[in-house]
Order: structure tokens, then sequence, then C-alpha cells
């Protein structure tokens, strides 16, 4: 096959492009990400939860080679992961998580009731409502504290038809609690939202947003951010810049997955670095 250059000349161009691509690939930034190997629909090994599909946009759009340092959640995780230097991004954590400096919140989530499609919808934390029910609430941290769910129905006197689901377990609790809902051991499942929404269409199950009844210290919603080495505030505010421009993006991978999301109150989207709402 003929060619418009000469022998030599193409020769030198190979051995050109041949050291551009090493030094290309030596010069790329890398985007060290730490998370759990096995939490659906967050990350898995895969990558294929969708924080995994969050960071590789961010990355493809930074331009940097993405990485992950694989860490089970538990206790000491961010002294373990990006105290100890492995990482440099969480992709989701509480708006205002005090170990780390965050992004401004990229989504906002709550507390939802799942429950059998044809069964009675959940409306709320009423007593008599509730008492012939048997409801499945999340067990949070490692002192197994009940979740915001819980609280509710313990400040209304359910106890003994509430069945507490550990966080760490045989799966995730999320996806134990749904799978009780749809074999009937349990009728109503409280649960985050966003590990709701995924397991709760998986599994063909409805779902309804759950609200704080009034007068109860705890939220039902939470925001989350970004969160990165505090100090770092150039990888802090170049995700910001990412995550508002790429909005529609971030949205689209949380609509794929089920997320549910509400509305966010002003001061919490324009907030960055502070305090949890």
């Amino acid at each position: 096959m003929s060619s418009r250059f000469p022998e030599p000349l193409r020769a030198a161009f190979a051995l050109l492009l041949a050291g551009c691509g090493v030094a290309c690939a030596a010069e790329q930034p890398e985007l060290r990400v730490c998370a759990d190997p096995d939490n659906p629909p967050y990350s898995l090994r895969d990558q294929s939860g969708f924080e995994n599909r969050i960071a590789q946009l961010v990355a493809d759009d930074m331009g940097a080679r993405l990485t992950y340092f694989w860490q089970e959640q538990g206790r000491g995780f961010v002294r373990k992961t990006m105290g100890a230097g492995q990482c440099d991004l969480f992709i989701g954590v509480p708006a205002g998580f005090e170990r780390v400096l965050t992004t401004r919140p990229y989504y906002r989530s709550t507390y939802v009731a799942v429950f059998r499609n044809g069964t009675t919808p959940f409306e709320g934390f009423d007593a008599e409502a509730l008492r012939s029910r048997r409801i499945g609430v999340q067990l949070i941290g490692d002192d197994l504290a009940t979740s915001p769910p819980g609280y509710a129905l313990a400040r209304a006197g359910l106890i003994d038809n509430v069945r507490g689901y550990a966080l760490y377990g045989d799966g995730p609790a999320a996806r134990r609690m749904v799978d009780a809902v749809a074999s009937g051991q349990i009728d109503l499942a409280l649960v985050w939202g966003p590990q709701a929404g995924y397991f709760a269409h998986r599994a063909g199950l409805a779902l309804t947003p759950a609200s704080a009844p009034p007068g109860l210290p705890v939220p039902f919603e939470f925001s989350i951010a970004m969160g990165v080495r505090k100090g770092d505030k150039a990888l802090r505010d170049r995700l910001d810049e990412i995550l508002q421009r790429r909005r529609a993006d971030v949205q689209a991978i949380l609509a794929s997955y089920f997320v549910p999301t509400v509305a966010m109150p002003q001061r919490v989207a324009d907030q960055t670095g502070g305090a949890q709402p």
C-alpha cells in the first residue's frame, strides 16, 4: 500500500506516537475514590452501582483516570480510607459531614414506606391504623440505634409489631426488608429512599414517601454531597462546578436506579462544608 510519507519519516512518526502514549498515560490525572465493594445500589466492585456511575461521569469530565480503594463500610471507615491517604473522594456523604470537606449537595432523598401492591398504603404514623401491621425498620450505626421512622413508631407506642433489621448482615438491610415484605413476613418496611427505590422496583413492590410526624425532633429527609479531604478546596470547588454543569446527567443516573428525590431547601442547596441540615 502506497503512502504519502517516506519510510524513515513514517518510522519517526510512529516512534513519536509511541512516546506520546507513554507520556500521556503518565500525565493523566488520577481520581482516587474510596467505596464499599458490596453495597448495592451505591457501589460494587464491578462498578455497577449508581455512585460508581457518577464517579465515572466526574472522572471523564475531569479527563482523569478513575481508580478505587475498596473498603467495607463500618467502624473506622473514614480513618481507614481517606484518613490513611488511600483516596481523594467519597461520592456520597451527608451534606456537611464533619469528617471531610463537602461539596454542595447534589441530591436529597427521604425515608419511604414499601408495601405490597393491593394492600393498605402507608398514610402516616397513626397508631390505630398501624397497630395490626407488622413493620420493619432499619437499625443504624454500631450501637444499633433505630432510624428516624423507628423513632416515630416508638413515640406512637408501636413497639410490639416492629421488627428491626441491623445495617450489617446477610446482604444490605434494605434488601432483607424488601424481601420480607415481598414474602409476607412483614406488611410494611420503612426504608431509606435510595436503597428502597432500587430494591422495591426489582421486587415489584409499591412505595410512598414517609413524612415525619409533627413535633418529631429528627428529620426524614437528608441531602447528599461528595466529600474530599479537609483543606482540599481546589478539588471541592472543581467538583461543585462539575456537579452543577452536569446536574441533568447526574439526575438521570439517579432516576435510572429509581432513587426517590425531594426538593432541596435553598439554605441546603447553598451549603458547602457547613453543618448538617
